[in-house]
């Protein structure tokens, strides 16, 4: 998986198609991420002390990650990424711009 923590994602399907977000966290094992106010889904939070109302908080539920594509620092599109050596470092680089990301 291409994708870490910050990175600036563009969504590709579902609800949120289109949008554009960082991610927050990203679950290898599962391929899934966490994107920065996508992806909402209520639930329901219980009183914490005797007289407080419960609430209703949205939180980001992750999302396949084959369902975000990253957005190039230089291009500004959303693109395919790709490894390669520049020396000794191993770096990301945008497909369509050839800029490392």
């Amino acid at each position: 998986m291409n994708l870490k923590k910050g990175d600036q994602v563009k969504i590709i399907s579902g609800k949120d198609r289109g949008r554009v977000g960082s991610v927050l966290r990203v679950f290898v094992d599962d391929a899934k991420v966490t994107i920065e106010g996508q992806n909402l889904y209520k639930k329901r939070s219980r009183p914490k002390k005797q007289g407080d109302k419960g609430e209703v908080v949205m939180v980001p539920r992750p999302l396949a990650a084959s369902k975000v594509m990253l957005v190039c620092k230089n291009c500004k599109k959303a693109v395919r990424s790709g490894m390669r050596f520049e020396g000794e470092i191993k770096v990301r680089y945008c497909k369509k711009c050839d800029s490392s990301t």
